[in-house]
């Protein structure tokens, strides 16, 4: 068995001295794990688990709880007592979806299992996630309770749907979702190869709406971090949301990597004729930060990083 470590930030942001002239301004230092344990203001967490692939964490304010997904296990913490034993559901591949991601030629690195990659609130009982199901991504509810108390994290039975374009068929890709009033919006790739990459609208009431396919002038083989949704002003119907991802230059002979954001509006019901169910708003800009001081350097920091 694994004993798993993680750190739970409280709070804690760490400037750098003085380096560019105004402290405010300056990077945020790294922490070594020893630096870290004498910060105090991390709290260690152990328990046995025979997995170490622990990358998708989630916050429940309401309940106060912190849900953590890993390979074939979703686990849902008590943040008043975080060494509580845990509340576990075991997600496993069937034995034939993971046979037939061998047949394929996968599997030599353990991709044959279910990996979680995505769990947002569905609503105030409810949870919506997603896993790789073994290069066949698969999506379902859990049942988490009204409150915390009631102790309840299942799966709903039954409830099991396909996962393309929503989740990764990959556990090694990156990929970003934010669930918005009922429509999950998805940057991910879509496809067993890894070649087709979109920005996807699912769920929900509204039109199912996709970036253009294999038209780098969208997507160049991109790398999605994070999403969020940020009002422009008072008007929710004006509400848009802001994605950030990493991807390949388009200039012929360049293989740079810019860091990008983009953005669509939420209540993009997408386009006619050549643009039917794809996005009409879609923005992508690439971010350019300058560094203060006196030879005013114009710095870019193209390797953006969760």
């Amino acid at each position: 068995m694994v004993i798993f470590w993680a750190f739970l930030w409280l709070g804690l942001v760490l400037w750098t001295p003085r380096l560019y002239g105004d402290p405010r301004t300056a990077p945020r230092v790294q922490l070594s794990f020893k630096e870290l344990l004498h910060s105090g203001t991390a709290r260690p967490l152990h328990f046995l688990l025979n997995s170490t692939d622990f990358r998708i964490l989630l916050m429940d304010q309401d309940q106060d709880r912190m849900y953590l997904g890993t390979r074939e296990f979703l686990l849902a913490l008590d943040m008043h007592n975080i060494n509580r034993e845990p509340l576990i559901i075991h997600w496993p591949a069937s034995d034939r979806r993971q046979a037939d991601c061998r047949l394929a030629g996968k599997g030599r690195e353990g991709e044959c299992a279910n990996y979680i990659r995505l769990i947002e609130r569905w609503n105030r009982t409810h949870l919506f996630t997603c896993g790789t199901g073994a290069f066949n991504p698969t999506c379902t509810y859990i049942h988490r309770g009204w409150r915390s108390e009631d102790y309840i994290f299942r799966l709903v039975p039954g409830r099991l749907e396909s996962g393309k374009g929503k989740c990764p068929y990959d556990p090694k890709e990156e990929s970003l979702a934010a669930l918005v009033n009922g429509n999950l919006y998805a940057g991910v790739h879509i496809d067993f190869m890894g070649m087709d990459a979109a920005l996807f609208r699912s769920l929900g009431n509204r039109p199912a709406i996709r970036t253009e396919q294999y038209d780098s002038r969208w997507f160049n083989d991109p790398i999605f971090l994070r999403a969020r949704v940020i009002p422009d002003n008072a008007e929710r119907s004006d509400d848009k949301l802001y994605f950030f991802f990493r991807e390949k230059s388009t200039e012929a002979g360049s293989a740079q990597v810019y860091s990008r954001v983009g953005r669509v509006c939420l209540n993009d019901s997408g386009g006619k004729r050549s643009l039917v169910n794809k996005w009409t708003s879609f923005l992508k800009a690439r971010l350019v930060c300058s560094v203060r001081g006196q030879d005013g350097v114009e710095t870019h920091f193209d390797q953006l990083r969760e």
